[in-house]
């Protein structure tokens, strides 16, 4: 009997292993048109299986949550100061995180428009400069906009999927908090909560 149950134990194991290898898929499509906001976060095992979404808005407007943070006098300066000796660390280890994610798709549409013609020409010229200058950098990246001269706006619609490789993840983490400065960075922080 305690075999078996060592067995199941095993195979579990290696399932959530093998999920970690394979990565996560975290999809999110949005779309905005005036003042209404449609939004979809999804996150997918093995490409495909939906094990969570949320959708946007979660909540209706009408409730407003009572909890307010209570305003603390937190020590920017000291946290600051522990945090310079570890920078470097947090900066290599930023890049190496960057380097578990693959960009699948990233899809987005600007619209865009000013009450003024000319400030709209004038905005949408830089927004088609930052879009041409970014979309070369990866082959699934995929920015546009155009646009709207009946007066002021801002909406956009958009689909963005990105694989993630956990694995990939805790091989930096344990470096990064085997090192001193960095422990002593979130004791700093843990104790300013």
């Amino acid at each position: 009997m305690l075999n078996i149950l060592w067995m199941i134990i095993l195979i579990i194991i290696l399932f959530i292993i093998i999920l970690l290898i394979l990565g996560i898929k975290v999809t999110f499509e949005y779309n905005k048109k005036g003042s209404d906001f449609k939004g979809c976060l999804k996150i997918l095992v093995l490409k495909k299986i939906k094990i969570y979404t949320i959708n946007f808005p979660d909540t209706p407007s009408d409730e407003k949550s009572d909890s307010k943070e209570k305003g603390k006098n937190r020590d920017y300066r000291k946290m600051l100061d522990l945090a310079k000796p570890c920078f470097r660390d947090l900066l290599d280890y930023v890049k190496k995180i960057l380097e578990t994610f693959k960009i699948s798709k990233i899809h987005n549409h600007l619209i865009f428009g000013m009450d003024d013609y000319a400030d709209t020409g004038k905005y949408i010229g830089v927004i088609w400069g930052v879009c041409a200058a970014l979309n070369p950098l990866h082959k699934n990246l995929e920015l546009s906009a155009e646009p709207r001269f009946t007066g002021s706006t801002l909406d956009g619609y958009g689909i963005n999927e990105v694989e993630i490789y956990p694995l990939k993840m805790i091989v930096p983490t344990i470096r990064l908090v085997l090192k001193k400065e960095v422990r002593l960075l979130i004791k700093g922080v843990l104790d300013e909560r």
